[in-house]
């Protein structure tokens, strides 16, 4: 059974996703918050599988909550994933750099948004290579305040070549075209990294490689 915590200031949201998932035989609604600060709260005191999170609310936003959560060694097993109104919005860059596994725009089909839960219950990013892709040429493009090398030195000179090839949005069947290497080796490398450097999930993997400067942001028009 997945265990979710419903987190949205909108009563009428939470209502209708609560019974979109308790519809559900492997879904199950343990508890729901209307602000940041009691998600973090229910967070810890429930543990749930997953945490369905908004990012506009009083009190304290999404994006703080879910850095709280995220932070908090006892929930090393909850996975954040952040709702978002707009899709590729500012707001959901920031919330991967706070440790989200995710997101999911309000207006997605309730079929993809259970498989969508499934996918991040199952250990697994919802950020395919299409949509890591698109991430990159909206936000990680412009470059970060700084640039921290922070956690490289734990990788090999291979690791940091998967690393910089998982930044560019390559999934592991063409990270191991790439390195002509089997995509078992791929997945391993891919694997020993996120250990590495403490990633959740490939979307936090894909920060890292920005954030320590393994990827280079592409010039804006005209650079």
């Amino acid at each position: 059974m997945i265990r979710v915590l419903l987190v949205d200031d909108q009563t009428l949201i939470r209502t209708g996703l609560r019974a979109l998932l308790d519809a559900e035989d492997d879904l199950e609604v343990v508890a729901e918050a209307d602000n940041g600060a009691r998600a973090v709260e229910l967070a810890a005191e429930l543990v749930p599988d997953l945490v369905l999170m908004d990012v506009q609310m009083p009190v304290m936003d999404g994006i703080e909550a879910t850095r709280r959560i995220v932070n908090n060694d006892n929930l090393s097993r909850v996975r954040v994933i952040v709702l978002t109104n707009y899709g590729l919005d500012e707001y959901v860059f920031n919330a991967l750099r706070a440790g989200a596994s995710g997101f999911l725009v309000k207006d997605t089909e309730p079929a993809d948004l259970l498989q969508a839960l499934r996918v991040v219950a199952d250990g697994n990013a919802l950020l395919s290579p299409a949509i890591t892709r698109t991430l990159i040429s909206e936000f990680v493009s412009r470059p970060p305040a700084s640039v921290s090398t922070a956690g490289l030195q734990h990788l090999t000179p291979r690791e940091r070549e998967v690393v910089a090839l998982v930044g560019q949005g390559l999934s592991n069947d063409e990270i191991a075209e790439h390195m002509v290497v089997s995509p078992t080796t791929a997945k391993t490398h891919v694997s020993r990294s996120m250990t590495k450097v403490h990633a959740r999930d490939r979307a936090q993997l894909v920060v890292f490689a920005y954030e320590t400067g393994l990827v280079l942001p592409r010039s804006a028009p005209g650079d």
